[in-house]
């Protein structure tokens, strides 16, 4: 035991900086994990609906980013919400009205459009 003490006092500077480098990888860890967790838990409140349908909105020109939210019951589709860089142009517009119309085989007056910030 005293030979420990005694290796723990001649070596107090090397202690030091591994304490601070185990430190600083738990810190790395931590805040990684967290990172994921958060990303994986948005894509995996994405049905398979909303993200075919921003793939096939990303591709149509002018619209740009693009977040969709499908509200569906048992019997179908009950409402779309497009919110999209490119929503201030009309003929953008108008363009995801009918893209999405197609896509789900719905009304055109439950899709809902709207400008991203």
């Amino acid at each position: 035991m005293k030979k420990l003490l005694e290796a723990i006092k001649a070596n107090k500077t090397l202690l030091i900086v591994l304490a601070i480098v185990f430190v600083l990888i738990a810190v790395v860890v931590i805040f990684y994990d967290s990172d994921e967790s958060v990303s994986a838990g948005a894509v995996a409140d994405k049905s398979a609906t909303e993200i075919k349908l921003e793939a096939i909105l990303s591709s149509i020109d002018g619209v740009g980013e693009s977040d969709v939210y499908v509200t569906e019951d048992e019997e179908g589709i009950e409402g779309v919400v497009v919110i999209c860089q490119g929503a201030n142009n009309i003929m953008t517009r108008n363009d995801i009205i009918n893209a999405v119309s197609t896509a789900l085989n719905i009304n055109k007056n439950i899709i809902a459009i709207y400008a991203m910030n």
